[in-house]
């Protein structure tokens, strides 16, 4: 039987996902990840699930890419294999919104992967960096394109070309960290933020999700019309009138997902 390394959990709406290689600070290799994919896959085709968590240890949200796996491969072992693409980069795919919750270190593909979910919530002691330039190489998973779009230039070159880490508050003034919370509180949190927006129409959330995305990929002209077009799509849907008309009549709506 193959080893498990992603523990999966369903809290209400919300689908928990929790990486557990303790041995190696959850490192990632294509066996975690494609664990990993197949657990997304089948939340996001479950009606009943309407937000993600994505967590670690309080050690480690994951402290890079699986080091000793790679030591020994060549340029065409990585080319043919598209190493980091395939599944790796199929994560961000996610119609569904997928919070990161991070303790701990998150260094190279561990920032990476957190930058693929829709928000950073981060306890007090985590970590952030790229520090492959320490090892011969560069990012691969998205660090150099990532990164900027979060913190701009000057923070991600001053990351990657040093290779330093940076901690929480550092983190959350440059803007990849949407909130900092106590480590004892981290998961709480997490789970709570997701369980409020799985608690709002899905259709609303998928396309809010799609526009925000939509603004790092297109012009702006480009970007609000498709923004306003999902707006209006959503004049569509039940749940528009049903949140419109719970607004009216002072109360709580009762979304139907549809």
């Amino acid at each position: 039987m193959n080893e498990s390394f992603v523990k999966v959990e369903t809290r209400g709406r919300v689908g928990l996902l929790t990486l557990d290689r303790p041995q190696v600070l959850n490192a990632l290799s294509n066996e975690v990840i494609d664990q990993l994919y197949d657990a997304i896959q089948a939340f996001e085709g479950d009606d009943n699930i309407g937000a993600m968590v994505l967590t670690g240890s309080s050690k480690a949200f994951a402290a890079g890419a699986d080091i000793s796996a790679m030591a020994g491969w060549s340029y065409m072992d990585v080319y043919k294999a598209d190493y980091l693409g395939g599944k790796w980069e199929d994560l961000r795919r996610t119609r569904k919104p997928i919070i990161a919750a991070v303790a701990g270190y998150a260094l190279g593909g561990g920032c990476e992967l957190a930058m693929q979910c829709d928000f950073i919530i981060a306890a007090e002691n985590a970590r952030f960096g790229q520090p492959e330039i320490k090892l011969g190489v560069i990012p691969g998973y998205g660090g150099t394109q990532r990164l900027p779009r979060a913190v701009g230039k000057a923070k991600a070159m001053d990351l990657v070309l040093t290779g330093r880490m940076m901690d929480v508050h550092e983190a959350e003034r440059a803007g990849l960290v949407a909130r900092i919370v106590p480590v004892e509180r981290l998961l709480d949190e997490a789970l709570e933020a997701a369980a409020t927006i799985a608690s709002m129409s899905l259709p609303a959330v998928m396309m809010a999700k799609e526009c925000v995305n939509r603004s790092f990929e297109a012009t702006l002209d480009e970007s609000l019309l498709f923004e306003r077009r999902n707006f209006h799509a959503l004049f569509a849907t039940e749940d528009q009138k049903e949140g419109m008309q719970a607004f009216v009549e002072k109360r709580q709506p009762d979304f139907k997902h549809r």
